[in-house]
């Protein structure tokens, strides 16, 4: 192991290895069932404390990850350098030019809280606890997505450490081609301590979520894809199968439930919001109603995900459509009469704005997609070797002639093999990023996917 003596004499925040207090706290990220044991762990509390910390890693031949707030972990980190940002959490809000500027280590709750001091809302995803900039990198989805498109479209600068340890800006103008695969192209390109987000004009919206008991889960999730055919493009929607646990940390309307929750989200009056969400209100009847008017600040309630860390499984696929014979196949496999080791199995709806790349185009993958699954395990780690992943792939099988050939990284929930790797993007798509990472890494200082 390389000297850090060096590395902490320039280094503002903990320089950390196996062995020295708080090694593991600093390691630790939101998914809990991975336990980081990387060879040195950097806490940077500057852009300048990444700087020093990637030359150490290319000095020292050690890879370089990054932890924001964790929730991308999808494998344990048991070598290299992991940098963790979450103390880079500044927001700066210029109401003017509607930028937020925003530290690698922010999560949405706090820009959606700073915008919303001035009217203004980020195109953020669905959990408030998420960190920023890893949803950016991946493109970003979330309740706002067929109003505003991905989050990404709407980054219009990122800070960036490269392999050579230099610091550059990546816009439009100044390493064109970095920022376009910094949009979308997740990893392996270098460490981004900041980035400037445009917001949207937006105080309120009329959004929330209509639940429906058991019984009526079949007809309800079928009259939500009879409403996608004719839905309006600024309404956005998801629908979710929860199966409850019953646990006392559970709230006792859902607790130890088998539940359909659909969520909705529309950025127009709420008079026309009621109107447009009138066929699902009276598709079947509607146990819990928290459906209304919101402030944009309260944008989280619509899809309510948990607020703590836990451990967890995922995985996600893209879809080329979200139709009745969909609904079939998914309920022919997971409905009411099946035993599957679920929480959860969300379906995601997309429109236009999603499908529409920006102007100097992105690297974002599964723009054509009209929706995607995401399937959440049990938390318990003994099924997550072979009980969860099986089924889930009985799962995906079983819709498989709706899954696109094109997924997205953010959804992709760790690569399983070269195949899944590549597919999170078009093929045009991964060879650029590959030749841009190339160019910014010839070395693969930057340790990222699967070659």
């Amino acid at each position: 192991m390389a000297d850090v003596s060096p590395l902490r004499s320039r280094v503002t925040g903990p320089v950390l290895v196996e062995g020295d207090d708080d090694y593991a706290e600093e390691s630790l990220g939101w998914v809990r069932n991975f336990i980081h044991t990387p060879d040195v762990v950097v806490g940077a509390t500057s852009a300048q404390d990444i700087v020093e910390a990637v030359k150490f890693a290319a000095a020292n031949n050690l890879a370089v990850r990054v932890q924001g707030s964790g929730h991308g972990s999808h494998a344990a980190v048991t070598d290299g350098v992991l940098i963790t940002t979450k103390r880079l959490e500044s927001v700066e809000v210029d109401a003017t030019t509607r930028i937020a500027t925003i530290g690698a280590g922010v999560a949405w709750d706090a820009v959606i809280a700073a915008g919303g001091e001035h009217g203004l809302a980020p195109i953020t995803g669905s959990s408030g606890t998420v960190g920023a900039i890893g949803f950016l990198l991946g493109g970003g989805m979330g309740p706002l997505v067929n109003s505003y498109g991905f989050g990404s479209d709407w980054v219009r600068e990122f800070e960036v450490v490269l392999a050579d340890g230099s610091l550059v800006t990546a816009s439009t103008d100044e390493h064109p081609d970095l920022f376009w695969a910094l949009r979308g192209g997740k990893g392996g390109l270098g460490v981004v301590t900041s980035a400037k987000v445009e917001l949207v004009e937006l105080a309120t919206l009329y959004g929330g979520s209509l639940t429906y008991e058991a019984a009526n889960i079949d007809t309800a999730l079928h009259a939500w894809a009879s409403y996608l055919e004719s839905a309006d493009a600024r309404v956005t929607t998801s629908a979710a199968i929860l199966r409850m646990p019953d646990l006392p940390f559970i709230p006792e309307p859902i607790r130890g439930r088998t539940l359909l929750t659909v969520r909705f989200a529309f950025t127009g009056d709420a008079a026309t919001g009621e109107g447009l969400a009138a066929p699902l209100r009276a598709a079947a009847p509607v146990y819990l109603d928290q459906l209304g008017e919101i402030p944009a600040s309260a944008i989280g309630t619509v899809h309510n995900d948990p607020p703590n860390p836990t451990v967890g499984w995922t995985t996600g696929r893209m879809l080329n459509s979200v139709d009745q014979a969909f609904v079939t196949a998914l309920l022919g496999f997971a409905g009411m009469d099946k035993q599957v080791p679920f929480v959860a199995i969300e379906i995601r709806a997309f429109g236009a704005a999603q499908a529409t790349d920006v102007a100097d185009g992105s690297a974002v993958g599964g723009r054509g997609a009209k929706g995607s699954i995401n399937i959440v395990g049990v938390p318990n780690p003994e099924l997550f070797a072979t009980v969860i992943p099986g089924a889930a792939a009985g799962l995906l099988e079983a819709v498989k002639p709706w899954i696109s050939p094109e997924n997205n990284v953010n959804f992709a929930s760790g690569f399983d093999g070269a195949e899944n790797y590549r597919r999170s993007w078009s093929p045009a798509v991964f060879d650029r990023l590959a030749e841009v990472r190339i160019k910014y890494d010839p070395k693969g200082l930057f340790a990222f996917g699967v070659h």
